[in-house]
């Protein structure tokens, strides 16, 4: 298990350029020395996660913010893919995207995420709710040590 407090690898799979920014720099606020690991669609994420082409010597993320609308791979195929592999399972994922249609919700909860979390359109509450899933993930709750 991980301490609380302890620095995450955090991956963020986000194709909006934007929320990127604001996210890293909800991050580089909050001061808490977690590494921020971001792909752009689906298929990326994937491969982030299997270790595959580009990243062959990615690190296993401790927590995974993922948006449902990308390209390739949507965010519930990677969701569902996440959840149904014994070696990433464990994995929280929390989606992070701009819908709030409760059949996404519902979805995202079948398929097993974490908690899903609306984008405020508000840069400052974009910003806050980013730091507060930072918060819980990294000083609240402990995380199962990578690699068990």
């Amino acid at each position: 298990m991980t301490t609380p407090g302890t620095p995450i690898d955090v991956l963020l799979v986000e194709d909006d350029p934007g929320d990127e920014l604001m996210t890293r720099e909800a991050f580089e606020d909050n001061k808490i020395g977690n590494t921020l690991h971001v792909v752009r669609d689906g298929e990326e994420a994937l491969d982030f996660l299997y270790r595959r082409g580009d990243h062959a010597d990615a690190p296993r993320p401790d927590l995974i913010l993922l948006d449902l609308n990308l390209p390739k791979y949507d965010g519930r195929q990677v969701l569902e893919q996440i959840k149904s592999d014994s070696e990433l399972s464990d994995i929280p994922v929390v989606v992070l995207t701009t819908s709030a249609a409760e059949e996404d919700i519902l979805r995202s909860y079948k398929l097993h995420a974490n908690a899903y979390v609306t984008k405020p359109v508000d840069l400052d509450q974009f910003i806050a709710a980013v730091r507060q899933i930072d918060d819980f993930f990294v000083q609240v709750v402990r995380l199962p040590r990578r690699g068990l």
